[in-house]
């Protein structure tokens, strides 16, 4: 286990939710029950993520991010939070957070994202700085577009979302439920809209949208992206 998690909450039932969740996905966790001890975790210890809770004793979350980012931290964060209100999901990630995810959460999706968020940092999948390279595709981080053989494809907001989903995961099966959550937000899962936007992507950065060869339907299972 080379990746490290700080997992930070003073709700014992929670941390361990989120220990199971980190750790079925093979990553180590360290844990943490106040933004104080946080903090000084994150001062000497080399995370990878962290997962941090707003509604603490003492120093708040959103404190803890103001601090880290102060302090040149720049771990990524993603926020687990009972508030719900769009002001707070704006405003952490205005301050730094990288992610803002509600509880109650699905354990499923959550994991996906820490992963996500791991391999972005740390460049596993990216080429040159500020971009994501996967066989003929290039993404741009910066300006959210993407390229296929240098050629720009023009995707709308969700086809875009999709495909940034699909191209920081590589060979990874997203099922229908979980991809209708990660790109609309979600529970309750409308297929046809999936399977309507999934058609509409292959139209787009597929050879052959009759045959795909890059976005493929796995039995009984979801849709996984293989270049």
């Amino acid at each position: 286990m080379d990746d490290r998690v700080l997992i930070v909450d003073d709700d014992k039932a929670v941390i361990e939710i989120l220990y199971k969740v980190i750790r079925s996905n093979g990553i180590a966790s360290d844990l943490a029950s106040s933004g104080e001890e946080a903090i000084a975790r994150a001062e000497t210890t080399k995370y990878d993520c962290i997962l941090l809770d707003i509604n603490m004793h003492g120093i708040d979350g959103f404190d803890v991010i103001k601090i880290l980012r102060e302090k040149k931290i720049m771990t990524p964060i993603i926020v687990v939070s009972g508030r719900k209100e769009d002001y707070d999901q704006i405003f952490g990630l205005d301050i730094g957070a990288d992610d803002y995810v509600t509880k109650p959460f699905n354990p499923v999706t959550l994991g996906a994202k820490v992963k996500a968020i791991i391999r972005r940092s740390k460049g596993n999948a990216h080429g040159r700085e500020g971009t994501i390279e996967a066989g003929p595709f290039v993404y741009n981080t910066s300006t959210l577009k993407l390229f296929k053989n240098g050629t720009e494809l023009n995707l709308t907001s969700k086809e875009n979302a999709m495909m940034k989903m699909f191209i920081d995961n590589v060979g990874r099966i997203f099922p229908k439920d979980i991809i209708y959550e990660m790109i609309w937000g979600e529970n309750q899962i409308d297929e046809n809209v999936v399977m309507v936007y999934i058609n509409r992507l292959r139209q787009k950065i597929e050879d052959d949208p009759a045959h795909p060869s890059y976005i493929q339907n796995v039995r009984g299972l979801g849709y996984k992206f293989v270049v």
